[in-house]
């Protein structure tokens, strides 16, 4: 990706190509004032102010840019993102007004992921400039966050890792000034049993372990972000067909998320004192693979008979969970593709939130409806925690049949929350399976921005 910084430069009138953004309400007036040659060459192109819809007009010497938005008076953060993608490389600033939101449209707009090609994009970067300073930084900031996670998540699992995962986490810590331990080996066997037996598997060139990172004054409000890091899915000994595991590298999107929004957290020193928690595994199979029938220990005490090994990212963020839950936090979030369920029910653009507390569910809707990255709350409903029962153990790891998967798992995830916590879990796919403009195909963090919203407004 191009260096984002350069994306966005403050306006000292230096040379520029204009942009008119147009909705259809005025699009009759601005056409009048055109000459004849410049409403012919628009007409060409069949210009009607459509939304992401784009013409090139010529001015004298020079060319100026027309392109339509559903409401000039609120722009969204992707009215302009298409612009980002197509137009040549060079600088660009509104004719009237200022971008706002779309600020982060035009940033992500030029994300690339190219690290596997052998001839990278050498095409320069578009340019967009504001009078409004103040607005760059955030907006580069969201954008990077959003850039890493689909940097990590588009990574293929063999480069993608715990132990990648822990090298960007350290590279986070040391960047902030935070201490980051890991649990791995003997003490992540005593200490985290589910982290361990989920990820013993895979051996050690991929060996399971927690990462945690703290950050902040002792004396802020105690603030947790869990992440699950499931680096490749199988799915265990019930095993995932071939087409369930082409997106697999894409299981670690949580762990994405929760590191993203920490150092969104961490840059802006918000009044927090941050506690992130990745469970860093690869559910893999060989001959000390957990079993269908098992019953794992947990760090919570409670026993967890295993229905499914291909319901892995429960266990893993149960005892994270826990560990969370013994700093007594004020507010836990926790980001996981968890589950198909979520999928089917609200499509991939949707992260499924489920939260304790109406006042933050509620908060989190109105964060995401502002931020262009909404989120759509399912039930934590009490009458399906007997899906979870375990005739031997505690509770089972996976509902005995098909319906409210997303609540059932939801509930599982609840029973390792300490009661009175203020706790947001977001279902998240973590994947575009089609390009938007601002969005390309491929990973995507959803549900980031809500939580960023939430964090701002309580801490900033």
């Amino acid at each position: 990706m191009t260096d984002k910084n350069a994306l966005i430069q403050p306006d000292k009138g230096q040379p520029a190509v204009a942009i008119h953004l147009i909705d259809k309400a005025g699009l009759d007036a601005f056409v009048r004032q055109l000459s004849a040659p410049q409403r012919a060459a628009l007409a060409a192109q069949k210009f009607a102010a459509d939304g992401y819809a784009y013409g090139i007009v010529p001015d004298g010497d020079g060319w100026f840019v027309v392109s339509g938005v559903a409401n000039t008076a609120n722009l969204s953060s992707w009215c302009m993102a298409k612009l980002a993608e197509v137009l040549p490389a060079g600088t660009y600033r509104l004719a009237a007004g200022e971008p706002g939101p779309a600020l982060f449209g035009w940033v992500t707009g030029q994300y690339r992921f190219e690290r596997y090609l052998s001839a990278p994009s050498t095409e320069g970067p578009r340019v967009l400039l504001t009078k409004d300073v103040a607005a760059i930084a955030p907006a580069l900031a969201e954008a990077a966050a959003t850039a890493l996670v689909r940097d990590m998540v588009n990574t293929p699992a063999e480069d993608m890792g715990p132990a990648e995962i822990e090298a960007l986490a350290g590279k986070a810590a040391k960047a902030h000034g935070a201490v980051m331990t890991v649990t791995k080996g003997d003490a992540l066997e005593q200490g985290y049993p589910m982290i361990h037996m989920v990820g013993r598997a895979a051996g050690r060139s991929h060996a399971p372990r927690l990462i945690e990172l703290i950050w902040g004054d002792p004396a802020h409000p105690k603030v947790a972000l869990v992440g699950k890091g499931v680096c490749f899915d199988s799915g265990g000994l019930d095993i995932k067909p071939s087409s369930g595991m082409l997106l697999m590298k894409k299981d670690m999107g949580g762990a994405a998320h929760a590191l993203a929004l920490a150092q969104l957290v961490m840059q802006a020193k918000l009044k927090v004192r941050l506690h992130l928690l990745i469970p860093a595994v690869e559910n893999a199979i060989s001959g000390n693979a957990f079993r269908p029938g098992d019953v794992l220990k947990s760090r919570a005490g409670l026993s967890v008979e295993i229905g499914n090994t291909d319901a892995e990212g429960r266990l893993v963020l149960g005892d994270a969970l826990t560990r969370a839950g013994e700093e007594t936090p004020e507010l836990v979030i926790d980001f996981a593709t968890l589950t198909g369920a979520a999928r089917v029910a609200l499509g991939p653009d949707l992260p499924a939130m489920f939260a304790r507390e109406d006042a933050t569910a509620d908060e989190l809707m109105k964060c995401g409806e502002a931020a262009d990255d909404r989120c759509w709350r399912l039930p934590l409903f009490d009458g399906y925690r007997e899906y979870l029962k375990s005739d031997i153990a505690d509770l089972n790891n996976a509902g005995g049949n098909g319906f409210a998967g997303a609540s059932v798992a939801a509930l599982f995830l609840d029973k390792f929350v300490p009661e009175g916590t203020d706790w947001a879990h977001f279902d998240t796919f973590a994947w575009r399976p089609a390009a938007k403009p601002g969005r390309p195909k491929g990973g995507d963090a959803l549900g980031l921005r809500s939580s960023w919203g939430l964090l701002k407004a309580r801490y900033g």
